[in-house]
């Protein structure tokens, strides 16, 4: 579940989680942001106070880690605040894998692709819309699911060790239905080399869900969608074993789990 922060003492939060961070309105208050990874990470006003969520990436550094929160009022006054996180470690399980030598050694044509497509996937990461485009709690894309696997494993495929795995494998048989996780707007849906047919949602506040592998996309980039919209279905398409969803959050660009973003 994903941890929440009043900003009153320190927390202890473990790597690979979402963090959620509050602080109450007050008279004259205007905008509240925090430095977080050398992000300006914005807070958006709700109730009786300020949100924001921030993502504690799966190979944080362990330790203790500082946060520069900033209140700004209608008088000019800007208020600055510092608090501390504690990191902790966690140990992720090694996963072997065994797929189509295409996507182990790539031609040249190919590792031109996937670079372009990593290029294009890190722009949209980088950006953080300044509002929250959601009002209700995240949800699982696939209804009646309650649980994924391979969260931060170390990948070796065919053998070769390849980066962590950076979301959630949800068991779904191919032409299952893949609803958002919650209000946002497309940001990217194409088929990609590794990641096969793929969404990207842009949650705000730098938050996005991508769901991979569908056998179909059934929503246009730039579409505002609401919560439980079917994205497409689920499939095995690009570098994978066999029919599941890649469920995965990025949070300012940090790796999170998403079930962490669950309330």
């Amino acid at each position: 579940m994903m941890s929440l922060m009043t900003l009153v003492a320190a927390l202890t939060i473990g790597q690979g989680q979402a963090l959620r961070l509050e602080v109450p309105d007050e008279s004259g208050l205007e905008t509240v942001t925090v430095e977080w990874n050398d992000k300006l990470i914005p807070f958006a006003k709700g109730g009786a106070g300020w949100f924001t969520i921030i993502g504690i990436d799966l190979d944080a550094s362990p330790g203790r880690h500082t946060i520069e929160l900033t209140r700004t009022y209608s008088d000019g006054r800007v208020s600055p605040d510092d608090k501390q996180i504690d990191i902790t470690e966690r140990h992720f399980k090694t996963t072997r894998l065994e797929v189509a030598p295409k996507y182990v050694e790539l031609s040249k044509a190919n590792e031109a692709r996937a670079g372009r497509e990593h290029g294009e996937i890190n722009e949209i990461y980088a950006r953080i819309t300044p509002e929250a485009f959601w009002t209700a709690p995240f949800t699982v894309p696939i209804q009646g699911v309650t649980g994924g696997r391979n969260f931060g494993h170390r990948r070796v495929f065919n053998e070769q060790p390849r980066a962590p795995h950076s979301g959630a494998d949800l068991t779904a048989t191919t032409g299952t239905e893949i609803r958002a996780m919650n209000r946002g707007r497309v940001v990217l849906a194409k088929e990609l080399f590794y990641s096969g047919n793929a969404v990207f949602v842009d949650h705000g506040l730098g938050i996005y869900s991508v769901y991979l592998h569908l056998s179909e996309i059934l929503v246009e980039p730039g579409e505002m969608i609401d919560t439980d919209r079917v994205l497409g279905l689920a499939g095995a398409t690009g570098r994978v074993t066999g029919a599941h969803l890649h469920w995965g959050v990025r949070v300012q660009g940090a790796r999170v789990d998403p079930f962490s973003l669950l309330q």
